[in-house]
């Protein structure tokens, strides 16, 4: 299987993660007026699945190094599959509290306060797991984090006003339970790991291809309990009928595919790259996706757009935070 031998190619698969997740709240952004976020978010759990498999059957597979899918997969002990199925559940609700968050608010809010919170706790947690990088610089890093959530917050208010306050504090609390969710997948995927060695895990361990098809199977199954009760009492909006997922058009399922593959790609780059960098390091990077959340938001989707010249400058304040708190846990990571 494929296996990353340096810290530097780690960063680099770290920064293409981040990428990801920032980048596939994109294509909810496009379908959003056709179609309730409830209905494009089968297609997006879907989309996870599939690329879970195609990397086990590829990635995972080829080469001489490590354990093929099918040989890792018969292997590995239950409690290590329950590990990663749940941390696939804990997954699917926070994924699906932010994806409404996202519909309602915008990437440029959701992203920042539910992301930006899982990072700090994720950081955290995962440090915990397996303590990699420098303590003091990774506890920097997170800090500004907290600083660009708290500016993002302001500013969101401020720009909606009092006659939007309720629906404002309503978003905002959405997203944070979001945030504190996602911060908890993370740790349950890593311990079923070997993150010492992928090449020879130990027996009962799993590698990131098996480790990632078994945690979408996890997402997969959940969202049948998590999403069938959100259609029936959704956060917003009247109750939504299985049916209409059915009288969609192709192209609207294609584009809930592609946002399930492009998160999904992010994801096995940071697994992959979580045995050379550390799993702190590793979530810490990919959930930078805040930032490139909200460049998407702020620059493409105007989600700011009227806003005031003070609210303007607590969004640049907060971009310079999420850029100073990512430059700081990279380089926790080189020593």
């Amino acid at each position: 299987m494929f296996i990353i031998t340096s810290y530097t190619l780690a960063i680099v698969f770290c920064s293409i993660t981040m990428i990801c997740w920032g980048s596939w709240a994109n294509t909810q952004k496009l379908v959003q007026h056709k179609m309730p976020f409830e209905l494009y978010y089968w297609d997006y759990v879907l989309g996870i699945f599939i690329i879970a498999l195609l990397s086990a059957f590829t990635m995972g597979s080829i080469g001489t190094q490590g354990r093929s899918f099918l040989t890792d997969i018969v292997q590995v002990s239950p409690e290590n599959l329950g590990n990663a199925f749940l941390g696939g559940v804990v997954f699917n609700l926070a994924n699906i509290l932010l994806t409404a968050a996202i519909s309602a608010a915008g990437m440029a809010v959701a992203f920042p306060i539910g992301i930006g919170l899982a990072l700090v706790i994720g950081v955290i947690l995962n440090y915990r797991l397996e303590a990699k990088g420098d303590l003091t610089l990774l506890t920097i890093g997170v800090l500004l984090v907290v600083l660009a959530i708290v500016f993002n917050a302001v500013a969101f208010r401020r720009h909606k006003g009092e006659r939007d306050k309720g629906k404002v504090g309503k978003w905002v609390l959405v997203s944070i339970v979001a945030g504190i969710l996602m911060s908890t997948f993370y740790p349950f995927v890593a311990k079923g790991m070997d993150l010492e060695n992928f090449a020879a895990p130990q027996a009962g361990k799993m590698t990131p291809y098996t480790a990632f098809v078994v945690f979408s199977i996890g997402i997969l199954i959940s969202n049948f309990v998590f999403n069938g009760i959100l259609m029936k009492r959704p956060l917003s909006g009247s109750p939504i009928a299985i049916g209409a997922y059915f009288k969609l058009g192709f192209k609207y399922h294609l584009i809930g595919w592609c946002g399930g593959i492009i998160w999904g790609v992010g994801n096995l780059f940071n697994l992959i790259a979580a045995g050379k960098a550390g799993p702190a390091i590793s979530y810490g990077l990919g959930q930078g996706a805040t930032l490139v959340a909200a460049l998407w938001g702020v620059f493409v989707w105007k989600e700011f757009k009227g806003s005031t010249t003070s609210t303007n400058r607590l969004i640049t304040v907060m971009f310079l935070c999420f850029i100073a708190g990512l430059i700081i846990i990279i380089q926790a990571g080189q020593n």
